[in-house]
């Protein structure tokens, strides 16, 4: 157990001491898919600019400047930058989302919770139209450190 970083030897869960770790840049890159009906798709890509997708965007970058709300054990980070895209495919929509902070810790939970949100905002605005969607391969990409 203790080779989890939130679970100390004897089992209890604990916030990660960052304090001996210097500050690093850190970027860090997840994505996400939303399976749906090529019908669903196809209404998605139709909508006029600014509509579903423009919300889920923004839901995805407030996501990530909310995660140590959201995730009991994180740290709250000040983050310099969040990007969220999103893009209609045939059968769906893909979903990438990066966080890059100057600190202790890195930015994939953010990078995570930003894509998940966004996947979710999808699925909730075409919820109505398409009972099939699936959301699915949330991951991390790449998280990179580099030293100040």
């Amino acid at each position: 157990m203790s080779d989890l970083s939130h679970v100390d030897e004897s089992g209890a869960v604990r916030m990660v001491d960052v304090g001996g770790k210097a500050v690093s840049r850190r970027r860090a890159v997840a994505a996400a898919r939303v399976r749906m009906a090529p019908e669903t798709a196809r209404r998605l890509r139709e909508l006029p600019k600014g509509d579903a997708l423009v919300t889920a965007q923004l839901a995805g970058v407030m996501a990530a400047k909310r995660t140590a709300e959201l995730i009991p054990l994180c740290h709250p980070l000040a983050l310099t930058h969040v990007d969220v895209s999103l893009e209609v495919e045939e059968d769906g929509v893909a979903i990438t989302a990066s966080a890059e902070t100057v600190a202790q810790t890195g930015v994939e939970m953010e990078a995570l919770v930003a894509a998940s949100v966004a996947a979710l905002t999808v699925y909730d605005m075409a919820k109505a139209v398409d009972k099939e969607m699936v959301v699915d391969g949330v991951r991390l990409v790449e998280k990179t450190k580099e030293p100040l």
